[in-house]
C-alpha cells in the first residue's frame, strides 16, 4: 500500500499542473464584460462549489442565471479544426469517483467539467441479425462515431453484412486536413485502430493474428490486411501510443512481404519515436513524414497504482493512491502527447491551410475498471483531464476549433453506502440471516475503500464480477456523458447516438462524406 505522501505526489503530478492551468486558461461561464476579448468559441465554465459545503448554498455550482452564457457559446459556424478526447469505459460513475477522490465532492475538474454544452448518447451496438446488442464493446462503440454506422461488437468500420465504411480520418485526411491520432493503449486497440481499421476481428493486430482468426482478409488473399498494416497504409500524420511488439512480425503479403513492420515502417518514411525525450525533440509530422510513437510494447503503464478492489474489501482500512513507479520519466503522460500532436498538427502544411482532425484516448480507465483497480483507473481519468485542458486551451486561443469529450461505453464501477459491522449485524439478526450472508448481499461484488481529497472514506463497488482479475468486470449499457466547447458544440445538447457524432464532426470541417 502506498503512503499518504506517495498520494499527494501524484497529485501534485497531474492535479496541481491542472488547477494552475484552469486558472489562467478556464473562464467562469458568464457573459464577458465590453472591454474584454471574447472569441468565437465562447467561454468554458468553471463548476467548483461557491462554498463551505455544509451551509445555505455553500454546495452550489452555478452563480447565477446562465442562460445569456450558454447562448454566448452556441454558434454554427464551421471548424477549422476537431479535437476529439475519448475516455474509454469512463461512464458517469467513472468520472464521479475520480472527482470525489481528486478534487473532493464540491470540486470540479478543471478540462472535464469545464464544457459549457453537455448531453448523453446512447452506445448500444447491433447483433448480426440487426437487432440491439445493448452492451456494446470498444469497437463496436468507436465505429459508430467514426463511420456513422452500427455494427457488432469486434468489428471495426463496417457494418452488420461485413460492408466497408470510411472513417472521419480517413476522409479527412484525403480532403486535405492534418490527421492524429493518440492512446495511452496499443495503438492497435480498438479505439484508436477504429479510424484507420476495417476488419471483422478487433485482434488482429498484425499477420500473425490473422493466419489464425481473420485468414480471408489477409493481404495475400486481396484483403485489406491486419490492423497494423492498415494503419501503416493510411498514414495519419502523427500517431502516438504503445504496441511496438506487433511491430516485430513479418509480413505474410502484399509489397513489403518477408519484412517486419518495423522495416516497413521506416521504408514508407515514418520518423519512429521510442521515449519522451525523443518525442519532445519531434518538430514536424506530415504525409511525408509521418510521426510514430511507441512507448511500450503493449499498453502504456498506468500513472496511479494502489489495491485493487476484492472481497469484503469495505472491512479494510482506507487506502491511499500513489504514482506508479512503472510510469517512468522515458514514458510520455498523456497531456504532453496531446500538446505534441496539436503542436505539429496546427503548424504542418495540411493544418495551415486546411485544419485538422485529431483524436486523443485515455485509454486504461477501461482497462483498469475491468480488473476492479480504483486507482488505476482514478489516475488515467485525471490524465485524461489534464489532456483536455490543453484540447481547451488551444481552442481557445484559436477560435475555431470544436473540443468534444465523451466515453465509448459505460463500466461497473460504482459508489457505494457505507455500512458497519453493527449495521449488518443488525440486518442479520432482523433477517435472521447468517451475517456472511448479509455481507454478500450488501457488497455483492469487490470493494475497496479510499480516503478522498476530503478525508472522508469513498467505497468503490465492482458488481459484474465475482472474482478480481484483469478483464473480469464488464462493460455497462447505460448513456454516456458528451460534453463539447466551441463551433457547432450545440449539437451534443441533449439526447444523441453515437452515430450523430460523426455527422456533428464531418458536418463542422465541412467534409464531404461523399468523397470517394
Amino acid at each position: 500500500m502506498h503512503s499518504e505522501r506517495g498520494a499527494n505526489v501524484a497529485v501534485n503530478r497531474y492535479v496541481k499542473a491542472a488547477v494552475v492551468i484552469g486558472a489562467v486558461a478556464i473562464l467562469p461561464l458568464t457573459a464577458c464584460s465590453s472591454d474584454e476579448k471574447k472569441s468565437s468559441a465562447g467561454d468554458t465554465v468553471t463548476r467548483s462549489a461557491t462554498g463551505d459545503i455544509s451551509t445555505n448554498g455553500g454546495a452550489r455550482r452555478l452563480p447565477g442565471d446562465q442562460s445569456d452564457a450558454l447562448r454566448n457559446n452556441i454558434s454554427d459556424g464551421k471548424a477549422r479544426n476537431i479535437i476529439l478526447l475519448i475516455g474509454d469505459g469512463m461512464g458517469d460513475s467513472e468520472i464521479t469517483i475520480a472527482r470525489n477522490y481528486a478534487m473532493g465532492a464540491g470540486g470540479a475538474f478543471a478540462g472535464l467539467d469545464a464544457f459549457p454544452l453537455t448531453g448523453q448518447y446512447t452506445t448500444y451496438a447491433l447483433r448480426k441479425d440487426g437487432k440491439p446488442n445493448y452492451v456494446t464493446d470498444s469497437a463496436a462503440s468507436a465505429t459508430g462515431w467514426t463511420t456513422g454506422t452500427k455494427t457488432y461488437n469486434g468489428a471495426l468500420g463496417i457494418d452488420i453484412k461485413d460492408a466497408k465504411h470510411a472513417t472521419i480520418l480517413e476522409l479527412a485526411k484525403t480532403q486535405g486536413f492534418a490527421t492524429g491520432d493518440v492512446t495511452t493503449s496499443e495503438i492497435q486497440d480498438a479505439t484508436p485502430a477504429s479510424l484507420f481499421s476495417h476488419i471483422t476481428e478487433r485482434d488482429c493486430y498484425g499477420p500473425e493474428e490473422m493466419a489464425k482468426d481473420c485468414p480471408n482478409e489477409t493481404l495475400e488473399k486481396g484483403g485489406p490486411g491486419s490492423v497494423t498494416e492498415q494503419m501503416l497504409a493510411t498514414r495519419p500524420d502523427i500517431t502516438l501510443g504503445g504496441g511496438f511488439e506487433t511491430f516485430n512480425q513479418t509480413a505474410t503479403g502484399g509489397d513489403y512481404q518477408g519484412k517486419t513492420l518495423e522495416a516497413q515502417a521506416k521504408e514508407r518514411g515514418y520518423q519512429i519515436v521510442r521515449t519522451a525525450s525523443e518525442l519532445a525533440s519531434v518538430t514536424k509530422a506530415d504525409k511525408d513524414a509521418p510521426v510514430l510513437g511507441l512507448f511500450a510494447d503493449g499498453n502504456m503503464p498506468v500513472s496511479w497504482t494502489g489495491a485493487p478492489a476484492v472481497r469484503q474489501g469495505y472491512l479494510q482500512p482506507a487506502a491511499k493512491c500513489g504514482p506508479n513507479p512503472k510510469h517512468t520519466a522515458d514514458v510520455p503522460v498523456l497531456a504532453d502527447m496531446t500538446q505534441k500532436a496539436i503542436d505539429v498538427l496546427s503548424t504542418s502544411q495540411a493544418g495551415t491551410d486546411k485544419g485538422f482532425f485529431l483524436q486523443v484516448e485515455g485509454a486504461s480507465i477501461d482497462k483498469r475498471d475491468h480488473a476492479a483497480d480504483p486507482c488505476g483507473q482514478i489516475g488515467e481519468t485525471v490524465d485524461l483531464d489534464g489532456a483536455i485542458q490543453k484540447a481547451l486551451e488551444f481552442a481557445k486561443k484559436d477560435g475555431n476549433t470544436l473540443v468534444i469529450a465523451t466515453a465509448d461505453h459505460g463500466h461497473t464501477s460504482q459508489i457505494v453506502e457505507q455500512y458497519t459491522e453493527e449495521d449488518l449485524q443488525g440486518l442479520a439478526e432482523d433477517s435472521r440471516q447468517p451475517i456472511e450472508r448479509v455481507r454478500d448481499i450488501m457488497y455483492p461484488g469487490l470493494t475497496r475503500v479510499l480516503t478522498t481529497a476530503d478525508d472522508a472514506p469513498m467505497i468503490v463497488s465492482y458488481g459484474t464480477s465475482a472474482d478480481v482479475g484483469v478483464e473480469d468486470e464488464t462493460h455497462t449499457g447505460t448513456q454516456v456523458r458528451l460534453a463539447a466547447f466551441g463551433p457547432r458544440a450545440g449539437n451534443v445538447v441533449g439526447l444523441t447516438d453515437q452515430t450523430d457524432l460523426f455527422f456533428t464532426m464531418t458536418d463542422a470541417l465541412g467534409i464531404d462524406r461523399t468523397a470517394k
